[in-house]
């Protein structure tokens, strides 16, 4: 319940702990899991102290328990051991210490930690901290890798000689911590951040010898697996033998067997990269030098060509044949203006053969009516119409008298349908009228085209 308190009205610090225990005692016995540290057994004491301590938060309270009930597990627990208790409750009110009165202490079994080991690993599994696609892939060269493991330990020994035989260069940042009992799980868990952290590390190795389940199982408590599953820098597992497989092998980026196989797959072997050295240069060099034959063999074959052994040959051939192109250009032109001009030749005397300038010239006239129409026989003609005569050179204007559709070859019956004689067809009237019709003619003397 509440307490009615305030800056004027406070308790006294002794209240505050009566008040404490007796909401304590109330709770009753409960069993309490956790790892024993600082175990004291005094000869002659009838009452056992230890610390039962939870590792994945760093949390320890005191036990207590008469000797005889110690000593009845004395034989397969000590320090180190995974306990469950039944406990009550404690508290120390002039101290304000909290503390556990043991009635019962059970060790945890081989086969209890395993099942408590199968079913983290089942639950951290289904978060997909396992997952391959986590998995990073390891730099080739690492500069600088951190290795956390016990100090002067076969381990730290194996990882440190093994690396620098392989690559004589390779730097180590060490971290040497607990690697089993109760301080193991905070100082790798620190060690693993504070190289995680480190801007130049580019590699981490967790490595440890073989030990029962009990000495490895700091490398699967929860807090270290999931301060593993965070880091940005790529880990690698190298606890105990090639049996062991602590719940960190399965998190870590890459499992190694044992701290000397880490170390081979944390750097290449400095010999193995020489030979691939030399044996890409020689690769290269007989790469280079087959394109290099190819291509004096490409030079060889060009330079023995026709055109490059005498280069002007070529230009002197196309000279040639443009020469050649020429004359034969030429002569086709002429024949073909040879044969247009025969052709039109040709076509200028036909159309002088059917012009009727050509039938003028012969004495013939052309009579047309004052509308330019043709007349074409004697028929189409009325007495007294006028009509235009068209000669060789000019015009005539004819008056027709009479009209006979007869052909008049003997020259007695009428006047001929195609030539007008004004002189000869009357008398003195007829004679004014071709005056009439000379002078006509004179004024209409001019350049006259032929007919088409």
């Amino acid at each position: 319940m509440a307490l009615n308190t305030s800056a004027e009205t406070p308790i006294p610090v002794g209240e505050v702990s009566r008040l404490i225990g007796g909401w304590i005692d109330r709770l009753g016995a409960i069993w309490v899991e956790g790892q024993i540290t600082q175990l004291s057994r005094r000869p002659g004491a009838g009452v056992v102290f230890l610390t039962l301590r939870d590792p994945s938060h760093d949390i320890s309270l005191t036990v207590t328990c008469f000797r005889a009930v110690f000593d009845r597990i004395a034989d397969v627990v000590s320090e180190g051991a995974r306990v469950v208790v039944h406990a009550k409750p404690e508290w120390y009110a002039p101290r304000g210490q909290l503390s556990l009165r043991a009635a019962e202490i059970k060790p945890v079994g081989v086969g209890e930690l395993l099942a408590r080991l199968e079913q983290l690993k089942k639950s951290l599994a289904a978060e997909g901290l396992f997952a391959p696609d986590r998995k990073r892939p390891l730099p080739f060269l690492p500069q600088l890798i951190g290795l956390v493991c016990g100090r002067a330990s076969a381990a730290e020994r194996d990882v440190l000689e093994n690396a620098r035989l392989r690559w004589p260069a390779v730097r180590f940042e060490v971290r040497n911590v607990a690697v089993q009992g109760v301080h193991a799980v905070p100082q790798v868990v620190g060690a693993v951040k504070e190289l995680d952290a480190h801007p130049e590390v580019d590699l981490i190795i967790v490595a440890r010898g073989g030990g029962s389940v009990e000495d490895l199982l700091p490398f699967s408590d929860e807090q270290l697996i999931r301060t593993v599953a965070a880091c940005r820098t790529p880990l690698v597992s190298a606890i105990g033998h090639e049996p062991d497989s602590p719940l960190l092998d399965l998190v870590a980026d890459l499992r190694a067997s044992t701290p000397t196989d880490a170390a081979k797959k944390a750097v290449p072997d400095v010999g193995e990269e020489l030979h691939r050295i030399q044996q890409l240069r020689e690769r290269s060099l007989r790469a280079v030098n087959g394109l290099l034959d190819r291509e004096e063999r490409g030079l060889a074959s060009a330079r023995a060509r026709p055109c490059m052994v005498r280069p002007q040959r070529m230009v002197e051939e196309r000279a040639e044949q443009v020469t050649a192109l020429c004359d034969r250009a030429r002569r086709t032109l002429g024949h073909l203006l040879d044969r247009a001009d025969s052709e039109l030749s040709h076509t200028r005397a036909r159309v002088l053969a059917l012009s009727p300038a050509a039938t003028l010239e012969r004495g013939y006239a052309v009579l047309q009516r004052p509308d330019g129409s043709v007349v074409r026989s004697a028929g189409e003609v009325s007495g007294g119409e006028r009509l235009r005569a068209r000669v060789a050179e000019g015009e005539l204007t004819v008056v027709a008298e009479a009209a006979d559709g007869t052909d008049g070859t003997d020259g007695t019956d009428g006047t001929d349908t195609g030539v007008a004689d004004p002189a000869a067809a009357a008398g003195p009237a007829a004679a004014t009228e071709a005056g009439a019709a000379t002078g006509t003619a004179g004024a209409a003397d001019r350049d006259v085209s032929p007919a088409p």
